[in-house]
């Protein structure tokens, strides 16, 4: 028998207990009769109370009795004009809803007007003090409620009428239960399956890129080597040496024939692919470099490091345009884009800082994270980011920073994000496991823990880096059994044999 912590066995008793006892939120909670009665009885006391004290319709007081009756919430009614024939007397502007624990009669289950006459009688007919209390309750006398009549049964289509009352200024909804808010259903998505792995490196695969013209794609490795590889075929091209520890970033230029590397032997290097060698050096990092991005449209680049700095440098001219200062740990992660803000980054220091790229400062940091953020990554075509952190992933709007959603689940320290155009957000953590999301939901549609290579440590299972290849059918993984594992959705798959399996479920307040 194998034993468990009792951390783990409360947990599955727990598991358990929730499984037997909440609700299917697929279903709308069954009405308790008397509950609701309950309810119903209070709400028209609070919300309906400064109008209950007038009397229910009538049309002829002399034939039904002149006599002070109660209504069935004790509420004093007061005739008017006793003795007289009246052609209607009302004071509420709608007939009572059909709702449980409201007796209706043939009288209140049709609406009609009063008239001016029986209006002004009724005013007449309350005591003094009674109608200088409701004057100053209600602050609206009864020729005003009888102007408003059966304004929202208008403006509202027949069979949706929402009574509305307008007591002291203030709009009170009707007695119709609200139904719960539920989660948008998510888009499907194929699964993504394993069909290539490609050894080759001595080391952590600790960084992947694929070239723009998606031919060929590179590694950079703690065995402190750079590799080139085909993207078809798997076959390795070609290999770099030059760093003198591990490899943490690479990037393939869009503008030019370069490669640039970065490592944490504090170098950042520029390759110059014609030649296979290298042609500048950047240097002013203090410690370790984790990562490093091109700017789309300018030749700039920009490395993050653990002396807390990102740095912004001129390709060309090698010179250190700007060294953005602000983070207070290690900065482990920056991206680039056209749009403002150009720069993001971050930082072991639980923020992410996005920076004006002109003056070099920060426009906007971001604390909602409660761990280190080890990957962002933004989308390609909507103006969104997502930041990855052991806490929660989280989603956010430029330009401010605005966030939009939490995703939860991926309990793990998340090393590296990549999107795709059909909202695929891919999220791979240092215990080996993938977890695929559909970016507008949320919703976790498929998660993945590939079998690590043989001969390595079964420890030695984690994701360090993913990206898509041009074409955005591969997904390419660099791990910690030395080996890079590419994916592809799978062509057989359809909605009928891989359901979503979904519930809506009740929107829970977001947490920051």
């Amino acid at each position: 028998v194998q034993k468990h912590s009792v951390h783990t066995l409360v947990f599955r008793s727990l598991k358990r207990t929730h499984d037997m006892f909440v609700a299917d939120n697929a279903k709308p909670i069954p009405l308790d009769e008397e509950s609701h009665k309950v309810k119903m009885a209070v709400k028209l006391r609070t919300e309906y109370g400064s109008v209950l004290h007038m009397p229910t319709l009538k049309e002829n007081l002399r034939e039904k009795g002149s006599t002070n009756t109660g209504d069935p919430y004790g509420h004093k009614q007061y005739p008017a004009n006793q003795g007289q024939e009246v052609e209607y007397v009302v004071t509420g502007t709608h007939p009572y809803p059909p709702g449980p624990g409201v007796a209706l009669t043939a009288d209140t289950k049709v609406q009609r007007m009063p008239s001016e006459s029986a209006a002004q009688s009724l005013a007449v007919a309350l005591p003094a003090s009674q109608s200088r209390l409701d004057a100053n309750r209600t602050a609206a006398g009864v020729g005003e409620v009888y102007r408003h009549a059966g304004m929202s049964e208008r403006s509202q289509p027949p069979g949706m009428s929402v009574a509305m009352v307008e007591a002291g200024g203030n709009k009170n909804s009707a007695l119709v239960p609200k139904k719960a808010p539920t989660m948008p259903k998510p888009q499907w998505h194929p699964p993504w399956k394993l069909y290539r792995v490609i050894s080759g490196h001595l080391g952590w695969v600790r960084c992947i890129a694929v070239e723009p013209g998606n031919q060929w794609f590179v590694t950079g490795s703690a065995d402190r080597t750079i590799k080139i590889w085909d993207l078809a075929s798997g076959k390795l091209k070609l290999s770099l040496t030059g760093h003198i520890s591990t490899v943490r970033g690479v990037i393939v230029s869009a503008r030019s024939p370069y490669l640039f590397s970065c490592g944490e032997d504090k170098q950042v290097k520029c390759w110059d692919l014609e030649y296979n060698k290298v042609i500048r050096h950047y240097h002013g990092h203090l410690s370790a470099v984790y990562g490093l991005d091109l700017h789309p449209t300018i030749d700039v680049l920009v490395t993050c490091s653990r002396d807390s700095t990102a740095r912004i440098w001129d390709v060309r001219t090698k010179a250190s345009v700007h060294t953005l200062s602000g983070h207070t740990n290690a900065v482990a992660t920056v991206k680039c884009q056209a749009a403002e803000p150009q720069i993001i980054t971050g930082s072991h220091d639980t923020t992410i800082r996005l920076w004006d790229l002109v003056a070099g400062k920060t426009r906007v940091t971001l604390t909602n994270h409660k761990k280190s953020v080890r990957a962002v990554v933004l989308h390609p075509r909507h103006y969104t980011f997502a930041s990855g952190s052991p806490d929660n992933i989280k989603q956010w709007k430029f330009p401010d920073g605005n966030f939009i959603q939490n995703l939860s689940g991926h309990n793990a320290i998340i090393n590296t994000l990549a999107v795709n155009s059909d909202g695929v957000l891919v999220s791979g953590a240092d215990n080996g496991t993938m977890h695929l999301w559909d970016w507008r939901t949320g919703y976790n549609f498929q998660r993945v823990h590939a079998a690590v290579q043989p001969g390595s440590l079964d420890s030695e299972s984690g994701i360090f880096a993913c990206v898509f290849d041009q074409s955005e059918s591969r997904l390419l993984t660099a791990e910690a059994d030395k080996t890079i594992k590419v994916y592809k959705e799978d062509d057989t798959a359809t909605e009928e044999t891989h359901p979503v399996s979904w519930k809506p479920e009740i929107i829970k307040r977001k947490r920051f």
